[in-house]
C-alpha cells in the first residue's frame, strides 16, 4: 500500500462535511481523507509523470479592490494574504501557458496531498462525455438519457437527453440544499452511505417531472451520477479506468486519484468524492482550456469547451448560466474574457481564463458548504491574473 502522511489524522464523518459543523482542524483532515468514508477506485499516477515546468513569469505584489461581503457598503483592499487567510486556502495552483507560476500549500498541505473536488468532479464527469461523444460510443449529445442507463425507463428521465442531463435541465425535481436532513441532496447521500448497489439511480428514478425535459433548469448533484451512468453505459468501462485512458495516464498526471463508490466495487458517483492533487486538478484545467488537445489532436468534439463553460440557452429562450456542469463567469471582465470555474462546496475552484491563458487551482476549507467567503473568488483571481508579469 502506498504511504500516505495523512493517513493516521482524525477526520470527521460524512454528514459533518455537508452540514458544515467541524472545527477547522477537523475539516481540514478530513477534506484530505475523503477516501476513508467509502469504498474507492483509484486511478493510478501516470505511467510517464509530466513535471511542471516553471514558468519565467511570476505573481506580483498586489492589492484588489472589492467590496466587503459582509456589509455591502464599503470597498476593501485585500492583498494574497487576506485571501488566504479569510477564504480559508489550504492550497493554490497557477499555471500559464501550462506552466508553474505560483504554487503555495497552507495547514500542513503539500504537493502530495490529495483533497476533495465535491461538485468539480462535475465536471470531469461532464468532460468524459465529452470524450465519450467523440470516441463514438455516444452517438450524440442529444440522444436519450435512456439508451444508456436503461434503468430509468418509465421514470421522470425518460424522455430527457444527454443533453438535459449535463445541463442539469431535465424537468426533474430535485432540492440541493446541503444542510437541510430532508433534502433530495440528502436523500441521495444516504443512500450512497447505504451501499446498497442501484440504490443511487433508485432515488432519481423515483423523483417527480416539475417541467418539461429542456425547459426547466435546476441545479442536481443527482444528476451528475447520471451523467457517469450515461459513460459507463456506453463506454462498457468504469469512469475511473476510462480517466485514465483519456486524461490522468496521457497528461502526466503525478499523483494517484480516489474516486468514490456507490457500493463495493460498484459504480463511481459521478458528483462528487474525486480526490486528487492539487497539481493534477490544474493539470486537468490546462488540458480543458488546450480544449482537449493532446499532441496537437482533438480528443473532444468541435466547440465542446465553449459549449460546456458558457451560459446555456433552454428550448423555451431562457437564458442559464450554467453550462455543461461548468459555471461560466459571472463577473463583467471574466465574461468578457469567457473565463469559467469548476467549482465545489467549502471552495474547491478551477478558474479557467481562456484569454489570458491562465488555470488556477484552489483548495479551501471553508466552514459552511456555502456562503462563507468574504471574499468573492472570480473578483480576486481577476486580479491575480493581471499581476502574473
Amino acid at each position: 500500500m502506498d504511504f500516505y502522511r495523512h493517513s493516521k489524522e482524525q477526520i470527521g464523518k460524512v454528514d459533518n462535511i455537508y452540514n458544515g459543523d467541524m472545527f477547522p482542524d477537523i475539516a481540514i483532515n478530513t477534506f484530505r481523507n475523503i477516501e476513508r468514508h467509502f469504498p474507492t477506485r483509484t486511478i493510478p499516477a501516470s505511467a510517464t509523470p509530466s513535471p511542471l515546468e516553471k514558468s519565467a513569469l511570476s505573481l506580483q505584489a498586489f492589492k484588489s479592490k472589492i467590496k466587503d461581503e459582509t456589509t455591502q457598503l464599503t470597498e476593501q483592499y485585500y492583498d494574497l494574504y487576506d485571501y488566504l487567510t479569510l477564504n480559508s486556502i489550504t492550497g493554490i495552483v497557477v499555471l500559464k501557458d501550462g506552466k508553474l507560476v505560483y504554487e503555495n500549500y497552507q495547514h500542513g498541505n503539500g504537493a502530495d496531498t490529495r483533497w476533495m473536488s465535491m461538485s468539480v468532479a462535475k465536471s470531469i464527469t461532464s468532460t468524459l462525455v465529452g470524450l465519450a461523444i467523440k470516441d463514438g460510443y455516444i452517438d450524440s449529445i442529444d440522444d436519450l438519457t435512456i439508451k444508456y442507463v436503461p434503468a430509468l425507463k418509465g421514470s421522470a428521465y425518460e424522455n430527457t437527453t444527454v443533453r438535459h442531463i449535463l445541463g442539469m435541465n431535465s424537468g426533474v425535481k430535485w432540492d440541493e440544499t446541503y444542510t437541510n436532513p430532508e433534502s433530495d441532496r440528502r436523500d441521495f447521500l444516504k443512500a450512497q452511505v447505504s451501499q446498497e448497489p442501484g440504490s443511487l439511480i433508485n432515488v432519481m428514478a423515483n423523483l417527480p417531472s416539475v417541467g418539461k425535459p429542456g425547459h426547466v433548469h435546476n441545479y442536481s448533484t443527482g444528476e451528475t451520477t447520471i451523467a457517469s451512468e450515461i459513460v459507463i453505459g456506453a463506454t462498457k468501462k468504469s469512469l475511473s479506468k476510462y480517466l485514465y485512458e483519456k486524461i490522468w495516464n496521457p497528461c502526466g498526471m503525478e499523483g494517484k486519484a480516489e474516486w468514490w463508490l456507490d457500493s463495493p466495487n460498484g459504480n463511481e458517483i459521478g458528483g462528487s468524492g474525486f480526490s486528487a492533487t492539487l497539481r493534477d486538478y490544474a493539470r486537468f484545467g490546462h488540458f480543458f482550456l488546450e480544449e482537449g488537445k493532446l499532441e496537437g489532436k482533438p480528443t473532444l468534439p468541435d466547440k465542446w469547451v465553449e459549449l460546456s463553460s458558457q451560459p446555456t440557452t433552454l428550448e423555451n429562450g431562457e437564458s442559464v448560466n450554467y453550462g455543461l456542469m461548468w459555471w461560466p463567469a459571472w463577473t463583467e471582465k471574466s465574461k468578457r474574457h469567457k473565463a469559467f470555474q469548476a467549482y465545489g462546496i467549502h471552495g474547491q475552484v478551477i478558474h479557467i481564463d481562456p484569454k489570458e491563458k491562465v488555470v488556477i487551482a484552489i483548495s479551501s476549507a471553508r466552514p459552511k458548504p456555502l456562503g462563507t467567503q468574504p471574499i468573492d473568488d472570480m473578483l480576486f483571481l481577476e486580479d491575480l491574473i493581471d499581476n502574473i508579469k
